[in-house]
């Protein structure tokens, strides 16, 4: 079953219990059929879940390649990937979903891209929220 619901899909959306794991597909099979657009693969969180799972970009691509369905990717990725207990793989989730930027050129950068969509959501420290802002996904407001 292909999930896909909208290009790409959200970070927070969770394959093999994996968030990012969708999205990465996504921007995979794009750059192969050449319709990545603005989007990177592999781009800096690509490389953070590749890293997490012991999985090289070379092979993800070609699993991608490999496998007509997302769900096939997803177990390939499962069965390959360094094995992680549930609370060590929640608690990478967790660090994916709230990870802000980490310098203050990266924290400008933030800010631009943030302020070119809607400048009244300072309240937004995240790249899975700003990433979920700007491609039109509902965004809570945070305290």
């Amino acid at each position: 079953m292909d999930l896909r619901r909208e290009f790409p899909r959200s970070m927070r959306v969770r394959l093999e219990g994996y968030v990012h794991l969708a999205r990465m597909i996504d921007k995979c099979r794009a750059v192969l059929e050449g319709t990545e657009g603005e989007y990177i693969y592999p781009c800096p969180m690509d490389d953070r879940l590749m890293e997490f799972a012991g999985v090289t970009s070379d092979q993800f691509t070609t699993a991608v390649k490999s496998n007509q369905t997302d769900d096939a990717v997803a177990q390939w990725f499962r069965h390959v990937a360094t094995p992680h207990g549930q609370a060590e793989l929640e608690e990478w989730n967790r660090m994916m979903l709230s990870r802000g930027p980490t310098t203050p050129e990266k924290q400008a950068s933030y800010n631009k891209y943030r302020d070119a969509v809607d400048p009244s959501r300072t309240d937004l420290t995240s790249w899975a929220d700003l990433q979920d802002l700007e491609e039109g996904r509902t965004v809570p407001r945070r305290a």
